[in-house]
Order: structure tokens, then sequence, then C-alpha cells
């Protein structure tokens, strides 16, 4: 099996170096790309199975590669960003990034994202019927959701946000993505409707919102589903 390939998209070539190392040590084939132009060229001759990508790059920014990118891939995609660029980062994950990281992060949980992207890239996650993440499990073509092995009874839209959330484990969703998914165009704005049906969401999982097992809270960003068991 060859190794998975990841794209190093980043302006600061003493970054880009020391994560391709890092990641060369521990089996990744690695390629670096300096501005946007250049990822967008690899991207068609590499064919990465991850792209870890720059908000802030001379030529193009991260969100327009991302735009660009999403013309001709679905690759997963992690964006880095620095704190402050909060705008930009939700801009990049509306515009079809995955995952994001803050500058200066380490490598244990570099690797740890990369592992998330490349299982949700592979073709089983896109054909499970069944996800079981702790005690939850949810049946797709049933439309069953079940705690602790119990059926646990949600409204239409509560099952439909848990489904949106579910499919798209691991991967950072903003309010936007959210609202417009579940209940439509015209809400994406109505942050408070969202929250109000997460905390439904959470109470019927039995979960403490202050320490979650399956939906996560990124601050200002939106929510992340906890990943499935393999």
């Amino acid at each position: 099996m060859s190794a998975p390939r990841i794209l190093v998209a980043d302006d600061e070539t003493q970054l880009r170096r020391a994560v391709r190392r890092s990641l060369e040590g521990h089996g990744y084939a690695v390629r670096e790309a300096e501005d946007g132009s250049s990822s967008l060229r690899e991207l068609a001759v590499f064919k990465p199975d991850v792209v870890l990508l720059d908000l802030v790059m001379p030529d193009m920014s991260g969100v327009e590669v991302c735009r660009e990118l999403r013309k001709a891939s679905q690759v997963p995609v992690i964006v880095l960003s620095v704190v402050g660029e909060e705008r930009r980062k939700v801009e990049a994950l509306d515009a079809g990034a995955d995952d994001y990281l803050t500058k200066p992060f380490g490598m244990d949980e570099l690797l740890a994202r990369i592992r998330v992207a490349l299982r949700r890239g592979s073709a089983d996650r896109m054909q499970a019927s069944v996800i079981k993440t702790g005690d939850v499990q949810i049946d797709l073509e049933r439309r069953d959701v079940r705690l602790n092995d119990e059926l646990v009874h949600l409204t239409p839209t509560e099952y439909s946000l848990l489904k949106y959330l579910a499919t798209n484990a691991g991967r950072v969703l903003t309010h936007p993505m959210i609202l417009a998914a579940v209940w439509g165009s015209e809400y994406t704005s109505d942050v408070q409707l969202l929250r109000t049906f997460i905390n439904q969401l959470r109470a019927k999982l039995g979960e403490d919102r202050d320490t979650p097992r399956y939906i996560y809270t990124d601050p200002g960003v939106g929510y992340r589903f906890a990943e499935p068991e393999s």
C-alpha cells in the first residue's frame, strides 16, 4: 500500500520544512507549495490525500485556493491560521475546508487531525449505513437513533441535525453551513435557533455541555461531531 500523500501549502519556508520532515518521519509522502498557484498545480499533479493550507499566502488567500480547489476535488483540507483570523477561518470552512489548526500547533495534534481527515476521505465512510460513536448508534437507513441500546425519540428536525453532524463527523461545520443544510438558506444567520436545537440534542443524547462526548463546540465557528468507532 502506498503512503498517504500530504500537500503542505504555506509561505513560511521553515514551517513547511519542519512539517515535511516530521510527516515523512511518520511514513507520509509529502510535497510543499509556497503560494496559492503552486498549491493548485500540485493538487493536479501530486493528487494529495490531505491538504494543509495556510490562510495567508502571497498571491491567493487560503479562502480563494479552497474555492478553486473545490471545483475539481473533494480532498480533505485542513486550514492553518493564526490567532485573530477567525473571520477568514470561517470563510475558509464555508468555502469547503474541513478543519483548521491554529498556529503554533503541536505535531501530535496535527497528526491526529490528518488521521481523521484520511478516515473521512475513505470510501468506507461514504458507504456506512450505521454510525456508532461511544454509546450512540445511528442507523441511517432506518432513521433509528439509540443510546445504550435504548431508542432515542427525536423530532424530524433534531434527527436531520444529528444526521448532518454525524455524516460529517470530525469535520468543523460552521453555523451557516449547518443552518442551510438543516433549515434552508433563509436561516443561515439564525445562530440562536441552532444553539437551541444543539442543546435539545445534547440533552437527549445524555451529554454534559461542559464535557461533551459527541457534539463539540468550536467557539465563534460552529460544531464538530465526534469521530465514529473504526
